[in-house]
Order: C-alpha cells, then sequence, then structure tokens
C-alpha cells in the first residue's frame, strides 16, 4: 500500500505535461468548436472553483491499448484546460502511480492522494477511458458543492433485487442502498478524502475479495451511517457523445460502446475450451449448442468422461465439485500441443458460460496477441494487503498465446486439482508481473444480478450461471446478434474505431 512518503510520488512528476502524441478530433466539450466559447470561459471566470482544485485521475490499466486510451483522454483533458487557463488541473493516470497491483480498488491509494493534494486541491475526479468530459460543465458542477464539507458524487446506480455480487446486501429493500457508475465519473472532496486516508491508515481494510469496487467503495464510504452516501448528480451522464438523446447539461458522456480497431479478429485465430463434467453433458451442453456454439470455428468440450455424440474429450484430470484446477491447466497444456489449431487466442468457458463471439472477435481487435494478455472481468484478492488480481472464470477468460506460453514456462501449478482456477492463474500473473486486464463486458453472473442502468450503457460479451433463468432467452435477449454481417445497422452503431 502507499504511505505519506513524498518519494512515492516521482511517478506523477510529469502529469503537467501536455501530451501531444495523439491528434485528439475532441474538442472542449466536445462540441466541434477550435475553442471554449465566451459562455464557457464566464462560467470559468466567475466559478469560484479554480481547475487547479481538481485533480483527475483516469482508471487506466497497463495494457498497451488502454494505455493509448487513457494518455488520449488525458490530453483531451488538457487540451480543454489549456483554453481555459495558463494553469491546468493535475491529470494523473492510475496504473502509474505506484506498482501495487491493488492500486486500481482505489481506497489503499487514499493516502497518497490525501499527502501529495490534500493541501492545495478541493476535488479527486474519477473518470474511466471512455469517459468524455467538459470541463467547464465540470468545474460548474462542482461549483456547487461546498467544498469544506464531505461529498460523494456520482450517476447512481441501484440494486433491483439483492444480488450475489454485493453479498445479497440491503436484502429487505436493494433499491435503498446507491452505489456510483464509474462510466458517468464520479468524485470525492478532499475533505472526504483526508479523512478516509485517516481511516485506511490507522484500520486495515477487511474485505478479502474485491468483486464489485463501486459498490464496495461505496458501503465503505458510507460506513453503516457514519459517512455520506452517494449524491445524484444528473449532469453525470453515460449517454454516447454523439447521440441526440445526451442532454446539453451533461459534464460527461461515452465515446463508444463497443471498441473496435480494425477489422475484427478472425474466428480461426480463437481455441475455446469449455469445461464439463458428465452430469451436465444433458442439460448445460445442449444450452450452449443452441446458442452460441455455432459462431465458434474451434471449440473443444472437456469433461471427466468420453461422450462421442457430443463429443467430449476426457481430459484425464477427474471431476472436482470446486476449484477444477487441474482441469483448467490440463487445457492450457492441451492448447500449447499439436493436438489442437494453433491459434492467437484461447478462451476458456465454463458449461454455465453464455458468451457473444462476434462482439468478443470485435474487442479483441483492441489487443496485441503478441503481449501476453490475460482479459475479462477482474477480482481482487487481498489487494490492501499485496494480494494479487484474477479474471474470475464463469465470464470467461481469454488469453493470448503469449500468455500461455509465458504461464507454464514459468513453472505455474496446481497445488490441488480442485483449487480455484482463475485465483492460482491470478497468483501465477501476479508473481510474473503480467497484468490482468479487466473489461466490464463480462459478466460473472446474471443480468438480473446487476444494476439496469449498468448495462444499459454496455454491449456485454458474456453472462454466467442458468439459476432460476431461461439461458437460451437470456442469451436471445442480450448477447444474439449478427454484428459482423451488419455494414451499418444496429450493433454498428456502438462501436467506434479507436486506433
Amino acid at each position: 500500500m502507499l504511505t505519506n512518503n513524498p518519494r512515492i510520488g516521482h511517478k506523477v512528476a510529469g502529469c503537467w505535461i501536455f501530451l501531444s502524441l495523439f491528434h485528439i478530433n475532441l474538442s472542449a466539450g466536445n462540441t466541434g468548436k477550435s475553442s471554449q466559447s465566451h459562455d464557457d470561459l464566464h462560467v470559468i471566470h466567475n466559478n469560484q472553483l479554480d481547475l487547479r482544485e481538481i485533480v483527475f485521475i483516469l482508471q487506466s490499466q497497463s495494457n498497451s491499448f488502454h494505455v493509448r486510451q487513457a494518455e488520449r483522454r488525458k490530453a483531451d483533458l488538457l487540451k480543454q484546460a489549456h483554453s481555459l487557463t495558463e494553469n491546468p488541473p493535475v491529470v494523473l493516470l492510475l496504473h502509474t502511480l505506484s506498482d501495487n497491483d491493488g492500486d486500481w480498488s482505489i481506497l489503499p491509494l487514499l493516502p497518497y492522494l490525501s499527502y501529495s493534494f490534500g493541501k492545495n486541491s478541493s476535488w479527486i475526479v474519477f473518470l474511466e477511458e471512455e469517459t468524455n468530459v467538459r470541463m467547464t460543465k465540470i468545474v460548474e458542477v462542482l461549483g456547487r458543492f461546498d467544498k469544506n464539507k464531505e461529498w460523494f458524487l456520482g450517476k447512481p446506480l441501484r440494486d433491483e433485487e439483492s444480488t450475489i455480487i454485493h453479498h445479497y446486501a440491503f436484502a429487505e429493500n436493494p433499491s435503498s442502498f446507491k452505489y456510483p457508475d464509474f462510466a458517468a465519473a464520479w468524485a470525492l472532496s478532499m475533505a472526504l478524502v483526508v479523512r478516509l486516508a485517516n481511516k485506511v491508515r490507522d484500520e486495515p481494510l477487511k474485505s478479502d475479495f474485491t468483486i464489485d469496487l463501486k459498490h464496495e467503495i461505496a458501503l465503505y464510504i458510507w460506513d453503516n451511517g457514519k459517512g455520506p452516501r452517494l449524491t445524484a448528480v444528473p449532469e453525470l451522464c453515460t449517454e454516447p457523445e454523439d447521440s441526440a438523446l445526451t442532454p446539453s447539461q451533461c459534464a460527461t458522456s461515452l465515446s463508444s460502446l463497443l471498441p473496435l480497431c480494425g477489422e475484427p479478429v478472425k474466428k480461426e485465430d480463437i481455441f475455446i475450451a469449455v469445461k464439463t463434467c458428465k452430469k451436465f453433458h444433458s442439460d448445460r451442453v445442449p444450452v450452449i449448442k443452441k446458442t452460441w456454439e455455432k459462431d465458434a470455428l474451434f471449440l473443444e468440450y472437456y469433461s471427466d468422461y468420453a461422450d462421442p455424440s457430443i463429443p467430449t474429450i476426457d481430459i484425464g484430470v477427474p471431476n472436482t465439485e470446486r476449484g477444477h484446477c487441474g482441469k483448467t491447466f490440463a487445457i492450457l497444456q492441451r492448447y500449447l500441443s499439436s493436438s489442437v489449431p494453433n491459434t492467437k487466442w484461447l478462451v476458456v468457458a465454463d458449461d454455465d458460460t453464455l458468451i457473444s463471439i462476434p462482439r468478443l472477435q470485435v474487442l479483441l481487435s483492441c489487443y496485441n496477441p503478441s503481449e501476453p494478455v490475460s482479459l475479462g472481468e477482474r477480482y481482487g484478492y487481498g489487494l490492501s494487503q499485496g494480494g494479487y488480481s484474477y479474471i474470475t472464470g464463469g465470464g470467461g477468460m481469454v488469453f493470448s498465446r503469449e500468455a500461455v506460453v509465458q504461464l507454464l514456462g514459468s513453472g505455474c501449478k496446481c497445488y490441488s486439482n480442485d483449487a480455484p482456477d482463475d485465483m492460482v492463474l491470478g497468483m501465477c500473473l501476479s508473481s510474473l508481473r503480467l497484468p490482468v486486464t479487466h473489461s466490464p463486458l463480462f459478466h460473472q453472473a446474471r443480468p438480473e444480478d446487476y444494476a439496469r442502468d449498468f448495462l444499459a450503457h454496455q454491449v456485454p460479451i458474456s453472462f454466467h450461471k442458468h439459476w432460476n433463468i431461461d439461458p437460451i432467452a437470456v442469451f436471445n435477449k442480450w448477447l444474439k446478434d449478427d454484428l459482423l454481417e451488419k455494414s451499418s445497422d444496429g450493433l454498428k452503431k456502438g462501436t467506434k474505431t479507436e486506433l
């Protein structure tokens, strides 16, 4: 964890430098104009909040695609700021602040943020790589709040029913608790940051697992009523930036629903391994065959029993009720052998995973398979105590061939066949200092387990579990489309080329 040591901030010394490596089409406020209007300048000059009082933190990742995205967003923020004032705000990339893998969980960073910016700044604004910001509007919004008081601002999400990903919190009235949609940006007043930083220093963070960070941060701040609840800010929006539905008062919008970085990855470049066992051959496997199997060119079912009617392959590892580490590592070894086609990408899925292969092909166009890429929905274990991140298995784990080569080449292995495969892989990746790359488009749970407004601005790639749902109906509603066959309709409108 970061401490209040001034030397820790050495990586942010360059945060004032304007990035000019990327051509930015996005103008200040995303209006297409080359400079801020007189009205915008009037807002800045007549608002008591100075831009230098705001610290922007991009929740960036170390994968090369995400670095480019974050640097582009940083450059846009600074371009807007320079058109307004000679003294721009601080803009930080989260993944550069330290070597601690757990920084993405935010709370371990608070002591550093308090030490570095507590005296001269009033607000910390967090945003994602896809979050467009209208600088003048953000200043106007923040200026409405007393910066000397504790504020937790954002676009609220609510659970319609208690959910496993939130440990069934507020089971009697799930919608009573609000937590922020990170995609809309969210903000903490420095008064709140300073108090929370002291709490983090004095009281070790208790939770072992980090599952849904936005909900867990809101719980930590609320602290059973001792701290503030999330204050809803209607100007923090998640509509697409080029949508006619985006209200003019919005301070934020989204740049894309599903990134597209060239031609979608070809089917022949993806090998899919489905983990199953004999007792699920008759109920789970038929769901895959009726939904997404047809979209895969190379797919094998790995089981504890060879059934030629499917067919399944006996991978040589006895079935376990939980964990499946032995089976997963046998799959990794088979993937690098001559027994299967030589592909650039490996997808490991459960037999109750629902996934859109066409959408995955689009997403993978943004990643370089020659890099050790491990992609999916990221969870964390013991992040405040030097733990590790991992790709949770149910939503699907995606690996580049290079990642598999380095994992197996390191000697990494299971401590038992029933060890949790996704967590063991996370430990191995952490020991190799290989990044775990998060995409919110993968989901460990069912659509019902996520806030409706959270899914509303997504083009999801996967869901998991058949419990109390019709999985075929869920696939048809959430994941079925002809994305690669459409030239100008449907979801093609939700993609944006990000070179």
